[in-house]
């Protein structure tokens, strides 16, 4: 039996004996390497306008081959889609698609954009990324993800060159990032590493009494600012999901605040109002 290995993707540094899977239930211990057993899973798929991703000063008006995998190196209670990132290989239906047949979907459809990794978390299985992204972006295709933007420095140094956007979410403060089991400075680090090599939003999904303090906005806005003024930033509102119960946000509240972010940035959008 193999030693334990560290899983050095993410923030977690889940310590795995042979065979154990990490926090993101996704990786495991395969004869001591951190392995994503997600690799090629599919359990999404669909052709989406880029601006449901959300991304809305890249190629609009265009739609894209958005895929997912199963699981997540957070623990969000208000996730979305938590029948994927909450799953493992048990507990939701998915098909293997290999690299070479996910290029093959990617390239079939001349006026496809090209592939989104969506969905669930689809940075804890970056090889599989890389690995599509070689086939295809040759052929002229954009590589895009959706992500918590919360995995190791190495991990971003390997994927960035093959990525031409991403939308990062920034959920809240750090007293947020705890509850939900993340790192407030590992986004913003991922944010400011990324916003010079490729294009980068921002998507805040706006919570009552998490996360719509004015205050947060305005020194969110202010620190994307100091990156780059022409960040777009998209506060979404939020509905109740899982297992947050707590009232949709009131779309007057996203407008306000968009109003205070807007004074710092120059592309401030509402999503879900």
């Amino acid at each position: 039996m193999s030693e334990p290995v560290r899983c050095e993707v993410c923030m977690h540094h889940c310590l795995l004996s042979e065979g154990q899977y990490g926090r993101c239930r996704a990786r495991r211990n395969e004869n001591g390497r951190s392995v994503a057993v997600n690799y090629g899973r599919i359990t999404s798929m669909a052709m989406d306008p880029i601006e449901k991703k959300p991304l809305m000063r890249f190629h609009p008006g265009t739609r894209i081959l958005s895929i997912g995998s199963y699981g997540c190196n957070f623990s969000c209670p208000f996730c979305q889609n938590s029948m994927i990132s909450m799953a493992d290989q048990n507990s939701v239906d998915w098909c293997f698609i290999d690299a070479d047949a996910m290029a093959a979907r990617v390239l079939e459809t001349p006026d496809n954009l090209g592939i989104a990794f969506t969905y669930n978390e689809p940075m804890i299985d970056y090889e599989y990324i890389i690995d599509v992204a070689r086939r295809v972006k040759d052929q002229g295709k954009q590589i895009v993800a959706v992500t918590n933007g919360s995995v190791s420095l190495p991990v971003w140094e390997k994927t960035a060159p093959y990525l031409d956007a991403l939308n990062i979410d920034l959920k809240g403060p750090a007293s947020f990032y705890r509850e939900i089991g993340g790192s407030l400075n590992a986004v913003k680090d991922a944010i400011a590493y990324c916003h010079d090599r490729c294009h980068v939003e921002v998507t805040t999904l706006v919570i009552p009494g998490k996360n719509d303090d004015e205050q947060f906005i305005r020194e969110e806005a202010q620190w994307l600012a100091s990156l780059d003024p022409d960040i777009p930033l998209i506060l979404s509102r939020y509905f109740p999901r899982y297992h947050y119960q707590i009232p949709a946000t009131d779309p007057r509240v996203i407008y306000h605040l968009r109003d205070i972010a807007a004074e710092y940035l120059n592309d401030v959008y509402t999503g879900n109002c």
